[in-house]
């Protein structure tokens, strides 16, 4: 009974390490994708040094990912009338439901993704929809994100940290 269990696992180790191994020295290797940071949020491209067969070889960097506390914190300030579906501090992604803006008709949802140490304009990242799955027009998403970066540029002034 031992012999044949002992037999299986080599025959599945086996037919593993061959399926492994046919991939190996093609050049049409599948990659895994990453999305590039153009304007154009539907262009893909992909990342020649990243294999299905990289997640055994991966290495801890000792990299981490800063955001900036001045803006993470404004954003939350300005856009403190939605509610606060999901939030990771770490990506520096925050997701909020639909709420109605103080003096406002129309309920709204962001998307705010944080994604440099920077404060700067470049670093905020935000995404406004209405209620219908529309998205918002230029003028009114580029009024909240002034209104933040403003809050945030108060908050490091107030700290003395210039």
């Amino acid at each position: 009974m031992a012999y044949r269990t002992v037999c299986k696992g080599a025959v599945a180790l086996l037919i593993v390490a061959s399926l492994g191994a046919c991939g190996l020295g093609r050049e049409a290797t599948p990659r895994a994708a990453t999305y590039s940071n153009t304007n154009n949020p539907n262009v893909i491209e992909t990342d020649p040094d990243n294999t299905i067969w990289s997640i055994f070889n991966r290495k801890n960097t000792g990299t981490n990912v800063s955001v900036n506390k001045y803006l993470w914190s404004a954003s939350l300030e300005v856009l403190n009338f939605l509610p606060v579906q999901s939030i990771d501090p770490f990506t520096g992604v925050i997701v909020t439901g639909y709420g109605t803006p103080p003096g406002g008709g129309s309920a709204y949802r962001a998307t705010v993704l944080i994604d440099d140490p920077a404060l700067d304009a470049r670093s905020l990242n935000l995404a406004l929809q209405t209620q219908g799955g529309r998205t918002v027009n230029t003028a009114t998403t580029r009024a909240v994100e002034d209104a933040i970066l403003s809050r945030a540029r108060e908050m490091r002034l107030a700290d003395n940290k210039f």
